[in-house]
């Protein structure tokens, strides 16, 4: 045992939160500013202060995080602090309603793993008649996710799905009659799930006055980490436990609210004052982890949030070089100056201390091409490399068919498509094709007519004798009804990858080299947490991580943000939280990439992209920019070029100012209104590649704002519609009206857009 001086140990503001212990504490922790470290001193300071260790409640998001604070605690003081309940908020839960058995828990109730949620929701379904043999009804799997997060975002699963799966919205009246049943399933059978706990337990507390005041005196210091990230139910549970006036300390950071699509509230954090009446705020600011030059161009991303704890912060370490903007020509480009650069790093750091960011899991395809031509060893988290995924195995089949059709593996995995083919019908219809006679052959596939339309579609592609990128679209066509039978819960997200490798098949001009470069060996990369390798990562999986050099590729608009992010102003502000936390992983270098063109899914052709608009509303004094030019050299842009284009990206950033809260309901056509395919396949038709923001504009017909396009009389006539403005998309030219309360309007660098005349302002004439 040895005593701590805790004002040597911390920084002041630090100190100020480990040591004030009465009342309502809200500590605001900045990426890389010791938050760990502060509840860890805290923890230590209430139990040397003489608080019993019995009367500390300390809830985390994961069992391994409470243990490891309780475990440094007790290394701070010489002995361990096992007393101290330490948990998540579901076991916290579970353990309250078993010891109190509150009404309702009387009789013994069991917990329910994934088997069980999967067996019940399947005897439930049984007994309605829901989805049977219908191959497009979702999975049990992703049943049970949709009404987990129907429960913890407090919404309608019809809600849900219109977000986050509107390809299933078609089932939305069956998924909601089983959701119903399930629900009485559980009852019935005193069974709970993971989300019941919590919820169980805010009824008893709201229903028990006198357990409510027992735990309030048993946990009379509450500590929560990541707060942040606590749905609705929980801050209520936390609020309730501890009272207007308890001590509760909540620490978190609103610049990283980042799991909105698991039910995560970032208005719980920002209203905890007004929660807790006369709540202390205390601010980290110092960073540990990064170079200044790092955090004011994360400052700056975060200056412009319309709603936030104000914060700067300042880095511990002094020195380093200005972040860099590399505009590449496209996103292909892209990956080659992303190897350039990592090779560049590797010569100052190890590869394990560089990672690639990126928004979606499929965007990194390009790059994971390009890193296995060079050799360099990567372990990619937060979705499978495309090697790995099995819509890319099936279609990747058909390509080897192509160039080879004894190729007996891929033969199989194509013949096992189709129902009731196995690896004894496969062999027999592999030779009958080998025997060259179209009647065994005939024979053989009598049964699986599916079997013979590949064959026979396989033989086009050989017959045809296309390139690589007109041959991958053949496929996919051919592959679409099996992709939307075979993978009914997320085959759009699937389909977004595989356009992405059409994209890279465009690059080859043949097929048998494209195949290679897929092909390629990869260098040893086992799970060694020694070995050195590369990561590539989405920014939701590198939460909580850190690098040396962090690159982020793909920061142009309809990629980060996304596309569907932009039609809703608290999603719009998650994205550029998501890159605050991208950002903030870099201790030395970082790198953004904005290429300048990219592969338009809709007219199936390179179209010029506008930078991500929080890249555009960065002061150019905060970065370097260098553009590539043909032969994939870099050149640096003068201060002249730089200057002269400020005023640009002020105009086009205007809509997302500082103090502009755009209207949340404003949106396009709502998606589930379209044909069911991916949430990138709005309707779009980008500005000429040379024209951008409102130079794009200008170069539209003049007309007097209100000239009847907006009357009901159907104008398509151009110089009859005027120009508008819209919240979230700024200026554009009405070009059509759309009865009875639509427009069709061109927004400059977005395209296309079908909007509600309710959210458009005239310009005056």
């Amino acid at each position: 045992m040895h005593e701590i001086d805790y004002a040597k140990e911390l920084n002041p503001a630090q100190y100020e939160a480990a040591t004030t212990l009465d009342g309502p504490i809200l500590v605001i922790a900045g990426a890389g500013s010791g938050k760990t470290r502060t509840v860890v001193y805290r923890l230590a300071y209430m139990v040397e202060s003489g608080i019993p260790s019995s009367q500390i409640l300390l809830l985390t998001f994961t069992r391994k995080a409470s243990q490891e604070m309780l475990r440094r605690a007790g290394a701070l003081l010489g002995y361990g602090v096992g007393g101290v309940h330490g948990g998540t908020f579901h076991a916290m839960a579970y353990s309250i309603l078993r010891q109190y058995r509150p009404k309702g828990y009387e009789r013994n109730v069991t917990l329910m793993d994934s088997g069980d949620i999967a067996a019940a929701l399947q005897e439930c379904r049984d007994k309605l008649h829901i989805g049977k043999a219908d191959r497009s009804f979702p999975r049990h799997q992703t049943i049970a996710g949709l009404f987990s997060k129907a429960r913890n975002k407090e919404c309608s699963i019809e809600d849900v799905i219109r977000r986050e799966a509107y390809h299933l919205l078609f089932h939305a009246d069956a998924l909601q009659l089983l959701y119903d049943a399930y629900a009485a399933y559980k009852k019935e059978h005193a069974l709970l799930d993971y989300d019941d706990l919590l919820f169980d337990l805010e009824n008893a507390l709201l229903q028990e006055p006198d357990m409510v005041k027992r735990l309030r005196e048993t946990f009379r210091y509450i500590m929560v980490d990541e707060y942040q990230d606590t749905n609705r139910v929980q801050a209520r549970l936390v609020r309730l436990l501890a009272g207007e006036k308890g001590n509760v300390m909540a620490v978190g950071d609103d610049a990283q609210s980042i799991y909105a699509f698991r039910g995560a509230d970032i208005r719980n954090i920002l209203d905890f004052p007004h929660h807790f009446p006369g709540a202390r705020l205390i601010k980290l600011e110092e960073n540990y982890r990064s170079l200044q030059p790092v955090l004011d161009l994360t400052n700056a991303l975060l200056a412009a949030a319309p709603e936030a704890y104000r914060k700067t912060l300042h880095a511990v370490q002094k020195g380093g070089a200005l972040p860099e903007l590399i505009r590449p020509i496209n996103n292909r480009t892209q990956s080659e100056l992303v190897v350039q650069k990592i090779s560049e790093l590797a010569c100052e750091c190890p590869l394990r201390e560089i990672a690639v960011l990126f928004r979606a899991a499929y965007h990194s395809y390009d790059v994971e091409i390009a890193l296995k031509q060079a050799g360099i060893r990567f372990r990619k988290y937060g979705g499978l490399k495309f090697s790995d995924a099995a819509h890319v195995k099936d279609v990747m089949s058909f390509v080897r068919l192509a160039y080879n059709p004894l190729d007996f593996p891929s033969f199989r995995r194509v013949m096992e498509l189709g129902k009731g083919v196995g690896p004894k019908t496969s062999q027999k219809i592999y030779d009958a094709m080998l025997s060259g006679d179209g009647a065994a052959l005939e024979k053989a596939c009598a049964r699986h007519a599916g079997a013979l339309s590949h064959i026979r579609f396989i033989q086009t592609l050989r017959e045809t004798r296309s390139g690589p990128y007109a041959i991958f679209r053949d496929i996919l066509a051919h592959y679409q009804p099996f992709l939307e039978q075979n993978y009914p819960d997320d085959f759009p997200y699937r389909e977004q990858g595989l356009e992405e490798l059409a994209q890279l098949a465009g690059e080859y001009a043949e097929l048998d080299l494209f195949l290679s470069d897929l092909s390629l060996e990869e260098p040893d990369q086992t799970d060694d947490a020694d070995q050195d390798a590369l990561t590539l990562s989405t920014v939701h999986s590198a939460k909580g991580l850190e690098w040396d050099a962090v690159l982020i590729i793909d920061l142009v608009e309809d990629r980060f943000p996304s596309r569907h992010a932009s039609l809703r102003a608290e999603e719009f502000e998650e994205e550029r939280r998501l890159l605050y936390v991208a950002c903030t992983r870099a201790r030395k270098y970082l790198g953004l990439f904005a290429p300048d063109f990219i592969y338009s899914r809709e007219t199936r052709s390179e179209e010029r992209a506008a930078p991500s608009p929080f890249v555009r509303a960065l002061p150019p004094s905060l970065y370097d920019e260098l553009q590539e030019c043909p032969g994939g050299r870099l050149r640096r842009r003068t201060e002249r070029e730089r200057t002269a284009r400020r005023a640009l990206r002020t105009t086009l950033n205007a809509p997302f100012g500082k103090n502009h809260v755009p209207d949340p309901d404003a949106a396009i056509t709502p998606a589930h209104t379209r044909k069911p395919r991916a949430a990138d396949d709005a309707e779009s038709d980008r500005s000429s590649p040379g024209m951008s923001g409102d130079d794009a504009c200008r170069d539209m017909p003049e007309a007097p704002a209100n000239t009847g396009c907006l009357s009901g009389k159907g104008d398509t006539d151009p110089a009859r519609c005027g120009f508008c403005r819209h919240r979230i998309f700024g200026r554009g030219k009405i070009v059509e009206y759309i009865p009875p309360d639509k427009c069709r309007v061109h927004f400059p660098n977005i395209g296309l857009k079908v909007i509600l005349t309710a959210y458009l302002a005239l310009e005056d004439s």
